[in-house]
């Protein structure tokens, strides 16, 4: 009741005291507050659980068997049984289709549902990162608020980026990377006007993070040594090594997802099995357990043994003198990590390959570095390889080279490396590209036909209802009339197109007008001839609920402008035709001008 009563003195201010722009801008600190609230939430809870349980000792190293697999069980319990959900990945591909199908309108369960199960993921093990999850939970948060101001598509729209560039804000404390993110992976297109309520919201979302989270939850390095020019060759041989790792990462956790559908359809055996496989990946390589930034910060602050603590099957026969031991050790939880992000993803956990990609790329960087320094070749400085790494491998997998670029500049604090870091992100993200031009979240929504990013025409469209294009004023003759029935319902129609319906309701043809012309005034075959023997098959038909991009590709297949509607048991409800259509397109493109070119 509370909330209403806010809500409604804000609606009352702002129709007195405040323009819109204003109003928005008041919305979006708003937004940024409360995703950046959200972000550090989960990320104090991740690492507190954490905490908990690597403290509880449990046989030594054997807790490391149990807890991923009762995470994966609680993840899928919560899921399936209290949000109804059918999967708790792929949060961008959620927000994306909401925003192109449901009018910017994301379910309130989304503000809470994926914290929830990310949560417990993570918390217990699960080899993914939290930014996915938290990024949806901004998303939703930004939807919802907007809703309840009851704000239209395009301000729903950009408080959905406000969502999202809070989170990654929050969650790394880089606000110029939340509002890249937003702009380059979320919204389909940003005026200048609308880079004040982003940059307000992520601003907003990083002062909460700076002043609630400290340094060891969040992942910062300071550099202290200058980028060095000579190593420019060796950084392109690392961007062609991150576009790979890229590859092989998307193609890796595709093919398990498709594979652990096919093998357990069942939801629980998959999450039980996929967390056997997991538990036994992370007990032979410890450091990949959770998200796996705090092995990068071992790696960048030289602390390379608590690499190895833990890891009961390696620990004796890997001194710190034995360099190369200890590179084919990294080179191993480098793959290990891809199959147990892979695994816990397509077992049903609640995560995403953000995080994962930061912690490959700074293992194949460290890997790269380390083996050249062995070799002889060249003096490298481990931690720019490591940190580079991690932006190629991050840019390869999103698909999004400013965001790895900014990221990794926000937390080192400078640009020392932002030459490497352009060069190695362009290298992988070209790389990426050869083997597939679309990122995999776009992947998914255009085998779906949900992709509308760009296409300003099929946005408009696909808004549109078909069921409220219906019209039900053709007049309908029995399949076992004759034809001096349909002269009777030409005389009372003012159409040219008769549908024929069986005594069920069902369509069985057309007939039109031009079709009788020449017959219909003669009275001895309007008795004689029957509609089954005049009447033809429409050249396509529309189902009721169908979306408008299919309807018009009817339309446009069959050069037809007028089609008939059945429902599911094949029953006539109506017609549906182009030139209404077109009508009502025309009407919504000028309100939604309004809506783009406005604010």
């Amino acid at each position: 009741m509370a909330k209403y009563k806010l809500v409604e003195k804000l609606l009352n201010l702002r129709r007195v005291h405040l323009s819109d722009r204003n109003f928005i801008l008041i919305v979006s600190s708003m937004v940024g507050i409360a995703s950046g609230l959200a972000a550090v939430l989960l990320k104090l809870s991740v690492h507190h659980i954490h905490e908990h349980l690597t403290h509880y000792s449990f046989g030594d190293n054997w807790g490391l068997l149990l807890f991923p697999i009762i995470g994966l069980i609680i993840t899928t319990l919560i899921a399936k049984s209290l949000y109804k959900e059918s999967s708790v990945g792929h949060a961008i591909t959620d927000i994306l289709h909401d925003i192109f199908r449901n009018n910017s309108n994301i379910g309130k369960s989304k503000m809470y549902s994926r914290f929830v199960t990310s949560m417990f993921t993570v918390g217990f093990g699960g080899s993914v990162g939290l930014e996915s999850p938290i990024v949806l939970t901004g998303g939703a948060i930004g939807s919802n608020m907007a809703q309840s101001f009851l704000l239209d598509y395009k301000t729903k729209t950009l408080m959905i980026g406000c969502g999202t560039a809070g989170v990654i804000s929050a969650i790394f404390n880089a606000p110029v990377t939340g509002l890249i993110f937003s702009i380059e992976v979320i919204l389909t297109g940003v005026s200048v006007a609308n880079f004040v309520p982003l940059l307000i919201s992520s601003v907003s979302a990083a002062i909460v993070s700076s002043l609630i989270v400290g340094e060891e939850v969040l992942f910062s390095f300071k550099i202290t040594d200058d980028f060095q020019a000579q190593n420019i060759p060796f950084f392109i041989i690392l961007g062609v090594l991150a576009g790979l790792m890229s590859i092989y990462f998307n193609q890796t956790l595709h093919q398990m997802e498709h594979l652990m559908e096919e093998k357990f359809p069942n939801r629980y055996r998959r999450a039980l099995f996929g967390g056997i496989l997991l538990s036994i990946t992370i007990f032979i390589f410890p450091p990949i357990y959770g998200e796996g930034y705090e092995s990068i910060k071992a790696l960048l602050n030289g602390h390379e043994h608590h690499l190895l603590e833990r890891a009961e099957l390696f620990e004796s026969i890997i001194p710190n003198t034995k360099a190369w031991l200890f590179l084919a050790y990294i080179i191993m939880i480098l793959f290990a990590k891809v199959i147990a992000a892979s695994l816990t993803l397509s077992s049903g956990g609640s995560g995403g390959t953000f995080g994962p990609a930061l912690v490959i790329g700074g293992l194949t960087g460290f890997a790269f570095a380390r083996l050249v320094n062995l070799l002889g070749f060249a003096s490298l400085h481990e931690s720019h390889f490591i940190l580079v790494g991690m932006s190629g491998v991050l840019c390869g997998v999103v698909y999004a080279p400013l965001t790895a670029i900014f990221l990794i500049a926000e937390i080192t604090g400078g640009y020392t490396l932002f030459v490497p870091l352009m060069l190695v992100s362009a290298i992988a993200y070209t790389t990426v590209s050869v083997v597939n031009p679309d990122a995999p979240h776009v992947s998914t929504l255009k085998a779906r036909g949900d992709y509308l990013k760009g296409d300003r025409d099929m946005q408009v469209l696909d808004r549109l209802n078909i069921n409220k294009l219906i019209e039900t004023n053709f007049v309908t003759v029995q399949v076992r009339g004759y034809l001096s029935d349909l002269v009777k319902a030409i005389s009372v129609s003012q159409r040219s197109v008769f549908p024929v319906v069986d005594k069920e309701g069902k369509l069985r043809g057309i007939i039109t007008l031009d079709q009788v012309r020449e017959i219909m005034f003669d009275q001895e075959q309007q008795e004689t001839v029957k509609i089954a023997n005049v009447m033809m098959q429409p050249p396509s038909i529309v189902y009721y609920g169908e979306r408008m991009q299919s309807v018009m590709q009817k339309f446009e297949k069959e050069d037809a402008w007028n089609l008939p509607v059945i429902d599911q048991d094949k029953k006539y409800v109506g017609m549906v035709s182009k030139s209404r259509i077109f009508s009502v397109y025309r009407k919504q493109l000028q309100r939604l001008n309004k809506e783009w070119v406005g604010n």
